[in-house]
């Protein structure tokens, strides 16, 4: 699947100039929203207020984001950022402390841009739930020329709710007229179901549905956009994306990075409540959903609930799970800082999960995901079926073709099928086409907050996740959540550094089936 030669270089810039936008949608229907948004819209000029401005989230993805995007021209002259947080700190002060920051991300840092940036960047010290700071805030952004404000929940989760409250109180949350206020929240959305529907309603008590933007930063990586694409904009792939050719699913996402500071988090979290409710989740209803009737958010969030409602909850019969021990260099889950010496917390899980529908009925998921593994690397296979008769005379039998989808690193697509090697005699061999954005489009690949932020602006939220949306999500691991906390099972251990605990390739190799290692981990298959 390598982009095909057209020419020169000029004559293919010239081409991709003159196409229209990949993704054109359409907002949800709400008073004064246009028609359709799309990213080639100029953002409007606004505030954004980062609430906890001194955080970790701002200083690695939301300010490099704006400064991104401010040196492709993409944020309007016009818009300006507005930190809040509990600590006494000088516009100036903010300015020196961000710039560190962006610094660290941002290796090639442009000093005319960053200046220019940080000239449109001022703070607001107060207590999230102190009225006079939210009084001090709404005075600031009074004094504003812009089309709207967004407000960014950069904060632990507890104070989303109260956030939300003291927003309203200080009368932030409902806009003049022609003009917006939106909030956007981070995740985790909620500890368990009963928790999600509770800040659901608690946010809803403040802002209306329409603006809300639940984040999963997941959705804007460049793969996990183009699932939509690839099965929607091509006539090739869709015939055979059900269960008359598709074999099994695999969705993985692991890493080699420990608790790097997250000790107490994972302790009340774990992997099923850090990255299967929402990232593995989200990856499997962006594959297996039926087609929208418009790529824009209603629709798309529509489909996305619909697939999540088919969803079969897993048993704890197919799920595994594990944690790491010291290996290769790195200290064990139980002697990171903040983390309990006997505790039981999983570091990794796999599960299976069946869709029950007309399109996938039969077809099992296998979902992974794991801490101090052996790579980083995040893709989705879709492995097909045998051929049902193969006429050669062979050695050995036909290996199944595999289409990967890699969503880090190299982000692209690789497809796996079988040929013929040279010779008088037939002998097969594996073959792959293979797509990466880096080597296929000039330009370095855009980091998810970038996107992300410009939706926000843009008021498109088909990349953000819906209310009903993040509940059912919920629901779907509710059982193994509760199998978790009532039997406390001891985990499977795993070495750092590792490829996981045996049980997890039991899971499949029960089934006749085995994980494919990922890319990045070894090349070939």
């Amino acid at each position: 699947m390598r982009a095909e030669e057209a020419g020169s270089s000029a004559a293919r810039d010239a081409a991709r100039a003159a196409e229209p936008a990949v993704r054109r949608v359409e907002r949800e229907a709400r008073p004064g929203a246009p028609d359709s948004v799309s990213r080639a819209k100029p953002a409007p000029a606004c505030a954004f207020v980062i609430f906890g401005v001194t955080g970790d989230l701002t200083g690695r993805k939301l300010i490099p984001a704006l400064y991104q995007l401010a040196a492709k021209g993409e944020l309007n002259e016009g818009s300006v950022i507005v930190g809040h947080a509990r600590r006494e700190m000088t516009d100036d002060e903010l300015r020196a402390y961000l710039r560190d920051k962006v610094a660290a991300e941002v290796p090639d840092l442009d000093a005319g841009v960053w200046e220019r940036l940080a000239a449109r960047i001022s703070y607001v010290q107060g207590d999230y739930e102190s009225a006079d700071g939210f009084v001090r805030l709404a005075q600031k952004l009074a004094g504003l020329d812009v089309a709207g404000t967004i407000f960014y929940t950069a904060t632990p989760p507890e104070v989303y709710a109260t956030i939300a409250r003291s927003l309203a109180e200080a009368g932030l949350a409902r806009p003049a007229p022609g003009r917006f206020a939106r909030l956007v929240v981070e995740k985790p959305f909620g500890t368990d179901e009963a928790s999600a529907k509770e800040l659901n309603a608690l946010l809803l008590e403040h802002f209306d549905e329409s603006q809300l933007f639940r984040i999963d930063h997941y959705l804007a990586k460049e793969t996990a956009q183009n699932l939509g694409v690839l099965r929607f904009a091509n006539s090739m792939f869709e015939p055979v994306w059900n269960n008359r050719y598709v074999d099994h699913v695999q969705i993985t996402m692991i890493e080699p990075m420990g608790m790097e500071g997250r000790g107490r988090f994972y302790e009340s979290a774990g992997v099923l409540r850090d990255v299967f409710q929402n990232h593995l989740l989200q990856l499997l209803a962006l594959m297996a959903m039926e087609p929208p009737v418009r790529f824009d958010a209603r629709a798309v969030r529509d489909e996305k609930v619909k697939l999540f409602s088919a969803v079969s909850c897993p048993s704890p019969a197919d799920t595994v799970f594990g944690q790491y021990v010291a290996g290769n260099g790195a200290v064990g889950y139980r002697q990171e800082k903040d983390v309990d010496p006997n505790s039981k917390q999983a570091t990794y899980a796999a599960m299976q999960l069946r869709v029950e529908n007309w399109r996938w009925s039969g077809v099992p998921f296998y979902l992974r995901s794991g801490k101090r593994l052996e790579a980083k690397a995040s893709e989705i296979v879709l492995q097909f079926k045998a051929p049902p008769h193969v006429p050669f005379a062979l050695s050995a039998p036909v290996h199944a073709d595999r289409l990967v989808m890699r969503i880090m690193p190299d982000e692209g697509m690789t497809i796996r099928f079988n040929g013929k090697r040279p010779g008088q005699k037939v002998e097969l061999d594996r073959i792959g086409l293979d797509f990466s954005y880096g080597e296929s489009f000039a330009g370095a690949i855009p980091d998810a907050y970038e996107t992300l932020i410009l939706d926000v602006m843009n008021g498109d939220a088909t990349l953000f996740m819906r209310a009903d949306e993040v509940e059912a999500q919920w629901r779907i691991v509710a059982p193994v959540l509760a199998y978790l906390e009532e039997r406390r099972p001891t985990p499977a251990f795993y070495e750092a550094g590792g490829r996981g605990p045996q049980q997890a390739y039991a899971l499949l190799e029960s089934a006749g089936r085995e994980w494919k290692r990922p890319a990045g981990v070894r090349r070939g298959d």
